[in-house]
């Protein structure tokens, strides 16, 4: 069995790597990066150039994760970073290649047009989200073989011990809830909070390439559905495995920010921000921002394979980010202070 994987150095990829090494029977793989930093990798700047000629020839599966997970892309960024790359690994799939796409979760679920840029991006929360939207229709309507798309939520580390190749995505909250830069959280307390352990996400995507190729396009969702945790439940969580950390190591802990609705953060909290807070501050609030839709989701997703006690998989990243960043899990929280009007 052949199969090419892009994005192999990445969080998902570097999971899905792992197992399919791991199989009963390992396929061939081929790996592709952006820079290969070994010779198990093969460099290809996927859309910017020629796909390199150890990618030719036929595929059993393709498995696409490479992708920019920034929210702050513009429409035009994420057409380049996203909609382009799909374009180039699509043409190397045969009619009968299994193609293993890793989309998001959220691109299901109620849009609203006048969420955060939502006219900017059809009412999807941020340009990522919109650009995994475009993949989906684009690799449904052209790629003539079997199709398998996989929906994760945010992604958090591995179940056992929380590791993870990069901190990213929701991890960004955690320097900030300890500095002090995060003081309040945006959203409905009892909105639903998704996350996935990374190794399970990985688990259904090298399933698919391994298994048996649908007959019809198949769609993944890895979510925890209505057993995932609520928005305070997250954040109680959160804050609880830092202090822990932060006890046994002296630190003073960090106090459980209050909860603003996503409504008067935009009506009243905003307008203050922008006249009265300092830059660094004003840069805590973008990112609070683009959290907001995430943490008042008022259904859940409907999961094809449940994540179990995602309360459990939350306190294990937090545990993990905080013995591989000390220094900013036991970081003095400075409050925030009005500036001079600008």
């Amino acid at each position: 069995m052949r199969i090419l994987i892009t994005g192999a150095t990445g969080v998902v990829g570097s999971e899905v790597v792992d197992r399919l090494l791991t199989a009963p029977n390992p396929p061939l793989l081929a790996r592709t990066a952006r820079r290969a930093t070994d010779d198990t990798l093969v460099s290809w700047n996927i859309g910017h150039e020629p796909a390199p000629a150890e990618l030719t020839g036929h595929w059993d599966a393709i498995i696409h994760t490479a992708a920019s997970t920034r929210w702050t892309m513009a429409r035009d960024e994420a057409t380049d970073a996203n909609i382009r790359t799909l374009r180039a690994v699509l043409a190397l799939a045969g009619p009968d290649t299994h193609f293993v796409h890793v989309s998001t979760a959220y691109v299901g679920g109620t849009r609203n047009p006048e969420d955060l840029r939502g006219a900017e991006f059809e009412g999807y929360r941020n340009g990522y989200e919109w650009s995994k939207a475009q993949c989906e229709s684009i690799v449904t309507a052209e790629h003539q073989g079997p199709l398998t798309v996989v929906r994760p939520p945010l992604i958090m580390g591995r179940r056992a011990d929380g590791a993870i190749t990069r901190f990213s995505g929701p991890y960004t909250l955690f320097p900030a809830l300890v500095s002090g830069l995060a003081a309040v959280v945006v959203g409905d307390p009892d909105g639903y909070a998704e996350i996935s352990p990374v190794d399970e996400v990985a688990e259904v995507i090298a399933a698919a390439a391994l298994g048996t190729p649908p007959p019809t396009p198949r769609t993944e969702i890895v979510t925890a559905g209505r057993a995932s945790m609520r928005l305070s439940t997250l954040v109680d969580i959160t804050c609880e495995t830092i202090n822990e950390f932060r006890a046994a190591n002296g630190a003073e802990p960090i106090a459980v920010p209050p909860m603003v609705s996503t409504d008067s953060w935009n009506r009243f909290f905003l307008p203050l921000a922008r006249q009265w807070l300092s830059p660094v501050q004003q840069h805590a609030v973008n990112l609070l921002a683009m959290f907001q839709s995430y943490t008042s989701m008022t259904e859940p997703f409907e999961p094809t394979h449940p994540v179990r006690d995602p309360a459990e998989v939350m306190a294990t990243s937090v545990r993990h980010w905080a013995r591989s960043k000390p220094r900013q899990a036991l970081a003095t929280p400075s409050p925030w202070t009005l500036v001079a009007a600008r």
